[in-house]
């Protein structure tokens, strides 16, 4: 499970830092993606297949936005290596898209880690946490 949130710095070559909470649960692989609300995505690999078997089983052919969040993911995706400081390279359209600069908040949504900028993520966090907004996202869940 990806939980908490961590800042840490984008190098001059483009590299992050994974927190180190996180690094055993992507130990056997990992992918980055874009993501919804203007963010990237670290997925383990297993769960990185999860998800491509759920897209997979869509209907594509009949179905635009299918085709679309398809496309939106998968075509941005890159599979990552870590170096011994459990960095790896954060392509420069990835920065771009999550508009990375000097600094990356990396958070935990539970079955994937999400890397923000920090500005992005605090207006986001603040949103959230208000009263009524966070009620009106619950509403219907269940929760």
């Amino acid at each position: 499970m990806f939980t908490g949130e961590y800042r840490h710095t984008v190098d001059a070559k483009g590299r992050i830092a994974v927190p180190s909470k996180f690094r055993a649960q992507l130990s056997g692989g990992a992918f980055v993606s874009r993501w919804l609300d203007l963010c990237l995505a670290i997925w383990p690999r297993e769960g990185w297949e999860r998800l491509a078997g759920k897209v997979a089983a869509l209907p594509t052919v009949e179905n635009a936005g299918a085709r679309a969040f398809s496309r939106f993911v998968f075509a941005s995706a890159v599979e990552i290596e870590f170096d011994a400081q459990g960095r790896f390279v954060l392509p420069a359209y990835l920065r771009e898209t999550a508009g990375l600069g000097g600094e990356a908040t990396v958070v935990g949504s539970l079955d994937h880690a999400e890397i923000w900028a920090p500005a992005r993520w605090d207006d986001y966090r603040k949103a959230l946490e208000a009263p009524d907004a966070l009620a009106q996202h619950l509403a219907g869940l269940g929760i």
